[in-house]
């Protein structure tokens, strides 16, 4: 969901929902990786039943990521997705259902969003491509150095997209790593698993809960279900509180800001493309050994737990002396419908909520005292109560003028800060920094400092630029002997300041009289008193909230349904919205996968369309040549950067477009009609699933019609089952669709297709925790710990999943260890080697030194002098604790059971802590520690 700085709000203001993920690495012998067996105890310390992975947030980061260099072709890029997968079943190990689902064609309302994504998306490739390419040019005309131009065609990002060969040839690859994973790996050997390809309609997120819905409504479905969906959009976790499942958790990466990226032209890091001056290539490592690698950590995943939030929210909503029963689940589904107003994948946010803003608090709190008048909640299983809601919006409306005058006032005081930091900056700073051999180098760098050669020549070159730019105060630059700069030279520090920063035209000015007025004049083109243009927004914007709301608790009401404009209107204007129809047309149906390409893709993106097709985004002659503009302007809308801003599209007009593709149509080839169609999910089981034997009766008796499936041979899934001809059967080969991939010879998995229950379409699904949930064990401080009897015990905080986990700290001597033998070569953010060990500085237990006094903790101080290395004695007893898998035996237990190891007075009067020494390295190299 487009809630730019949701998930950073929600953590900040709900930690304990977070919790880090813990993963079992591949054990490697002789350059040699093993396999990991998850069919073992899950390391995390709780066993999930199922796993939904929105693929579309696999395949991105794997086809094209921000942070590594990209696969080199199509094939490397199938490698990379199936090693993800691998990664995420290690961490998740599901031990019923695997479903992986991948963006079909979307309904129309998020095509808009789709449109305007790929149309920036290719604008700002474009741009970016001649940038690089202009500046380039410049840097070699000045005798830059820069490695040879690979001769690679561009990955366009948009072939991700239902129709294409890329998602056709994705799904294939698919089907082979599916087919491969039951026959070799142990920990899918009961699995039953479900893809649904890009040929099946709707978004991959949706696809999944509209699976759980209907499973939910089956006699069969088990209650306490363990539910873990992996993906990073922010409507995964409104999506998981909708479901009202007691069991669910959210795996995504953990985001970690700044992470460095190489230049695209000179492959080093430090600098972006528009800042590169083509400067040789540092001396990575004191022998160059780390030339062709880059200082990357391993993308780390983190477990969002709804359960814990589902906590935080009880509290929160929880409202007494209300005039009608409290219901927490309606209270959470009315929450979920208020975070709809700060912005998501179909609707603009209103102008006076921003997220940043506390935009989410302002309405819980305004919920809260309006909801004693409403007479009742917000929402009932994904329909809404538009009295209800007015009344919220219009005390939102009363407060709209504070927030925008606020919302100034807030940003000039940044503006100002922001002035007098870089004042205070440029005042401290040095004019210049020199460059090459004089560029200064940063603190802890462990690569030996090469030797200086030639300074005086170096001199010389700096003070004849001087006299050559005798305007200029701080000469930096050297020269080569054809006048010409040098890229050894030093880089012009630039003197910032804020008034000299282009500030984008404010038209509007929220902050002052007339606010209203000038918005719908600039934005709508009409005047404010036009009263009947003005409820025509918020009709359609109050048909929006009611279609949302929808989409997310009983699935798509409209294939057909859009909001028809580019901005919102106002909290205020909310007013008579209870009389407002919010009914949609029954039985629509979605695009076809190419008429959906034709929608949302510019004509840059052609190449993926058959040649008629591709015509009419580019032929003036065409009758929907104004679908595809060349270029488009972008509002900021009161924003900083152009990707925050909104891309001015027009609308398509699904008649028009309908009445041109009906002439190209014919010249479908059958390839080009079979990826066209509308297809399903398929499911995929081994030869030991209870299922196996059923499904392959099915192909031998080749029945056509669809079959029931069995519930008790597939943990309570129920749905119907339907021969596949492209189906995957045992004793037969399974084509590998990677060249680098061996074929399956001796399989022994099958397949078949599988269609979700059916109901009527009236059919209501209702958003209540199912009888027979189980409340899952609260994990936050109970409000009345301090009153209750609990025998005087401190509260101890949940570290992960298991409430019994006893947490494991390391002594000094632990961290000495560490430091003495993680590697040395190059220095890592975030490294044992550069941590300071506790009680060295600033420890409560650490004595003043006392003229020449060794420092030694308070905790030690009673031991004998040989055993002072053991570390401080334990307040608490422990007792060894085993989780799943054997645990290796570390540095510091190895220690333990070799006390002779170290004789006694062989290191004396070294000057180490405690009597040990100091490696000769490790007093040069770690300067900024003093052991």
């Amino acid at each position: 969901m487009g809630v730019p700085a949701f998930f950073r709000w929600l953590s900040r203001k709900y930690p304990s929902i977070i919790v880090s993920c813990v993963e079992e690495k591949a054990k490697e012998c002789n350059g040699v990786k093993a396999p990991i067996d998850t069919s073992k105890p899950n390391p995390n310390e709780v066993e999930f039943d199922n796993l939904y992975l929105d693929m579309n947030g696999i395949i991105h980061p794997c086809t094209h990521p921000e942070d590594k260099p990209a696969p080199k072709n199509e094939d490397e890029m199938m490698v990379a997705i199936f090693e993800y997968i691998d990664r995420i079943f290690n961490i998740v190990r599901p031990r019923r259902l695997l479903y992986m689902a991948i963006d079909g064609v979307a309904p129309r309302a998020k095509m808009n969003q789709q449109r305007s994504r790929r149309f920036r998306a290719s604008k700002e490739g474009m741009e970016a491509a001649e940038e690089k390419k202009k500046i380039r040019q410049e840097i070699l005309a000045k005798g830059g150095i820069l490695p040879p131009e690979e001769v690679k065609e561009r990955f366009d990002s948009n072939c991700i997209t239902p129709g294409t060969e890329f998602m056709d040839n994705l799904a294939k690859c698919l089907r082979y790593y599916i087919a491969d994973r039951l026959n070799s790996d142990p920990g899918w050997k009961n699995l039953t698993v479900i893809l649904s390809d890009a040929s099946a309609p709707g978004e991959g997120e949706h696809k999944i809960m509209d699976y759980i819905r209907r499973q939910r409504a089956q006699p069969n479905h088990d209650p306490n279900t363990h539910h873990c969906l992996c993906g990073a959009d922010a409507d995964l976790i409104m999506l998981g509180l909708a479901t009202h499942e007691p069991n669910f958790t959210i795996i995504r990466e953990e985001f970690k800001p700044n992470k460095p990226r190489p230049c695209a032209l000179c492959n080093q890091l430090g600098h972006e493309v528009k800042d590169c001056q083509g400067l040789p290539r540092e001396k990575q490592g004191k022998h160059d050994q780390f030339a062709d690698t880059l200082p990357i950590a391993e993308q780390e995943f983190i477990f969002i737990r709804l359960c814990v939030l589902r906590e935080y929210l009880e509290r929160e909503l929880t409202m007494a002396s209300l005039p009608f029963t409290f219901d927490f689940e309606r209270s959470v589904d009315d929450w979920v419908f208020m975070c709809f107003f700060v912005g998501n994948d179909f609707l603009p946010h209103l102008p006076s909520l921003e997220i940043r803003e506390g935009a989410i608090d302002r309405l819980v709190n305004i919920y809260k005292n309006v909801v004693h008048k409403t007479g009742g909640y917000l929402t009932e299983s994904g329909f809404v109560n538009l009295q209800r809601v007015q009344m919220i919006m219009l005390a939102v409306g009363e407060v709209e003028d504070s927030i925008f005058k606020k919302r100034k006032d807030d940003d000039d005081n940044f503006k100002r800060r922001q002035k007098e930091k870089k004042k205070r900056m440029k005042r401290d700073h040095p004019s210049f920094i020199p460059g090459g051999q004089f560029s200064p180098q940063a603190l802890g760098n462990r690569s030996s400092p090469q030797a200086i050669s030639n300074p005086r020549q170096a001199a010389f070159e700096m003070r004849m630029h001087d006299r050559q730019n005798p305007t200029t105060p701080s000469p930096n630059t050297s020269f080569t002997s054809d006048g010409s700069p040098s890229p050894a030279g030093g880089i012009k520090r630039k003197a910032e300041d804020s008034d000299s920063e282009p500030e984008p035209e404010d038209n509007i000015r929220l902050w002052e009289t007339g606010w209203k007025q000038r918005y719908y004049k600039n934005k709508f083109d009409v005047d404010a008193s036009d009263e009947k243009f003005r409820r025509k927004v918020v009709q359609s914007y109050v048909e929006g909230l009611c279609w949302v709301l929808r989409y997310y608790y009983q699935g798509c009401a409209s294939w057909n349904w859009y909001y028809p404009f580019h901005y919102a209107p106002f909290a205020s204007d909310f007013e008579g919205i209870a009389d407002m129809p919010s009914d949609f047309e029954k039985g629509s149906k979605p695009f076809k996968p190419l008429e959906q390409l034709m929608g949302v893709f510019p004509a840059a993106s052609g190449n993926f369309l058959p040649p008629t097709w591709r015509k009419l985004m580019t032929d003036p002659e065409s009758s929907i040549i104004d679908f595809y503009p060349e270029d488009f302007a972008i509002d900021l809308n009161g924003k900083k950067y152009a990707w925050q801003g909104v891309a001015l599209l027009p609308f398509v007009d699904e008649r028009r477009l309908r009445a041109a593709l009906e002439e190209v149509y014919p010249d479908l080839t059958p390839e080009e009609s079979r990826r066209n169609s509308l297809g399903g999910d398929v499911l995929f089981v081994g030869k030991h699933h209870p299922l196996c034997d059923f499904i392959v009766e099915q192909y031998k008796t080749k029945n056509t019609e669809p079959v029931d499936m069995p519930p008790e041979l597939c943990h309570g899934i129920q749905g119907k089952l339907t021969l596949n001809d492209n189906a995957v059967l045992p004793d037969q080969t399974v084509v590998s669709p990677v060249p680098m991939l061996r074929d399956l010879t001796q399989n022994s998995a099958v397949s078949i297709s599988f269609k979700d229950p059916q109901f009527d379409e009236d059919f209501v699904f209702k958003a209540v925790v199912l009888p027979g949930a189980k409340k899952p064990t609260p994990v936050l401080k109970p409000g009345d710990w301090e009153k209750t009897n609990n025998d005087g015990r401190p509260w101890r905080p949940q570290l992960g999943f298991n409430r019994d986990r006893k947490p494991v700290h390391l002594d000094q001597s632990a961290f000495r260890t560490l430091g003495h033998t993680m590697p040395r070569d190059r220095g890592m953010p975030g490294m044992y080697a550069n941590a300071v060990p506790l009680g060295t500085y600033g420890s409560p237990y650490a004595r003043p030194l006392m003229g020449g006094q060794q420092q030694i903790p308070k905790l030690l101080s009673n031991l004998r002098p040989q055993e002072a290395w053991r570390g401080p004695t334990p307040l608490f007893p422990q007792t060894p604790q085993r989780t799943a898998g054997a645990a290796p035996l570390l540095a510091w237990n190895r220690m333990l059971q070799s006390p002779n190891q170290y004789p006694p007075n062989q290191y004396q009067g070294l000057g180490g802590p405690m009597g040990y020494p100091q490696r000769p390295e490790d007093r040069m190299d770690r300067g900024r520690q003093v052991w």
